[in-house]
């Protein structure tokens, strides 16, 4: 019987030290009963002393204290109730006893239908002076954060469905924690815990290299080495969202499975301006390489699914090769999902 999304998010620990954020993120089911933690980022196990172990599986109430607002307990239980986002300043404490205040803003992710299938907490605390002398700033950019992860969610799960035709959230998805963590990445690159919160483009080239590095920090191995060559691009957020999850695939999918019995090999990852515009992204490797009779990528595969949804979203071209050693991988998106040189 294959494991629960909630028993797959808290045994993948392998992006565990992946993310920098100072913005906590916390997700919960509430379909299971008492709406339960079932992610928490590393910025939340930083900032509450709560490991994830400790964490996973229990009500967000937990946080609470002798000091906590009851009219702030009830306006999110309102909030949650009626499945609308909701923002409370309110008194929580760490694992060590300390009452700290968190700006907290939680909302519903919900598929394609409109059916919540999940909540997700965006947290910060608020310092002394911040809680004295007003939280505007802070406020809006906790909204964009949320909005966007709420979207981006959204999104993945709305691909699945569509590519499976399933009824609800698959259980078998197993890197459920890593493709979050590629997000958050993202997130961090946009630098939304700062001023530049409200850009509408980023920076491709650092943040994939950011990615590339970070993945091949945790799936490498000794004897594997991995290149990474990407020239200086500005693109939407909404392409680089996507480009980044084929990246995280790609990448993944190369350094598990390239380089089965094989002690030493290379991964390349290349990503160039196009002349015409768009930008181009290929991810090599030197090993075993793709069968001839397989079909990459493999829809059967949760994986193939989402990449394969992923590029008809940005309505983009893969192309896959076969060299004297390994295969190639060649995604192409159009001039209309990018904009200009850095």
């Amino acid at each position: 019987m294959p494991d629960t999304i909630e028993q797959l998010l808290e045994d993948d620990k392998s992006f565990e030290g992946f993310s920098r954020a100072q913005i906590a993120m916390v997700v919960t089911n509430p379909h299971l009963d008492d709406n339960p933690i079932v992610y928490v980022n590393q910025a939340f196990t930083r900032s509450t002393g709560y490991a994830r172990s400790a964490s996973i599986g229990r009500n967000c109430r937990f946080l609470q204290g002798e000091a906590t607002n009851k009219a702030d307990v009830d306006k999110l239980r309102a909030g949650i109730d009626s499945e609308e986002p909701v923002s409370v300043d309110i008194v929580n404490y760490r694992a060590n006893g300390e009452p700290f205040t968190n700006r907290l803003i939680v909302a519903p992710v919900q598929d394609d239908k409109g059916r919540t299938q999940y909540f997700v907490g965006i947290q910060k605390e608020l310092r002394h002076g911040e809680v004295s002398s007003g939280t505007e700033q802070i406020h809006a950019q906790l909204i964009e954060i949320q909005n966007r992860v709420a979207s981006d969610l959204s999104m993945i799960i709305a691909m699945i469905r569509q590519q499976t035709g399933a009824t609800s959230v698959p259980e078998d998805f197993a890197a459920l924690s890593r493709r979050i963590e590629t997000l958050q990445l993202l997130y961090e690159e946009m630098k939304l815990s700062d001023q530049q919160s409200n850009r509408d483009s980023i920076q491709m080239g650092s943040y994939l290299s950011r990615l590339a590095a970070a993945i091949g920090h945790v799936e490498g191995r000794s004897g594997i080495r991995l290149s990474i060559q990407v020239e200086p691009l500005e693109v939407p957020i909404e392409t680089a969202t996507r480009v980044g999850l084929v990246l995280s695939e790609l990448l993944t999918n190369a350094l598990q499975h390239a380089f089965d019995r094989i002690e030493n090999g290379l991964v390349e990852v290349r990503m160039s301006c196009l002349s015409a515009g768009g930008l181009r992204l290929i991810v090599s490797d030197d090993g075993v390489g793709i069968p001839p009779d397989m079909q990459w990528p493999d829809t059967r595969t949760m994986g193939g699914r989402i990449v394969a949804g992923l590029i008809e979203g940005l309505e983009g071209t893969l192309h896959l090769g076969r060299g004297a050693a390994g295969s190639f991988i060649t995604i192409d998106v159009p001039a209309g999902a990018t904009l200009s040189d850095e």
